[in-house]
């Protein structure tokens, strides 16, 4: 089962000797630098971890399964989180 976003900061605040408001205040933090660097340059990586990265998708033809019509499905941006390999080897 996933942590949930308490545990998180409960075993982050356990395993450092932080606070849990502390940890909790570097968490937003770290998060919001995150999605303030994908946002302005494209890409943010966490060494060991892996990197978030934003791609565009081109616009393309789709089918309505329910009806069989075909539908053109528009460009969008999305991101995308790319593994590392040192996450890969630790974790397989």
């Amino acid at each position: 089962m996933a942590m949930t976003k308490s545990q998180l900061f409960n075993a982050l605040a356990e395993s450092t000797g932080l606070s849990k408001k502390d940890v909790t205040n570097f968490v937003e933090k770290f998060t919001d630098l995150a999605y303030h660097e994908v946002k302005n340059s494209g890409e943010f990586t966490i060494p060991g971890v892996g990197k978030l990265v934003k791609k565009n998708r081109a616009a393309r033809m789709g089918r309505n399964p329910a009806t069989g019509e075909s539908i053109k499905i528009p460009a969008k941006t999305v991101v995308k989180f790319r593994v590392a390999k040192a996450a890969k080897d630790a974790v397989l």
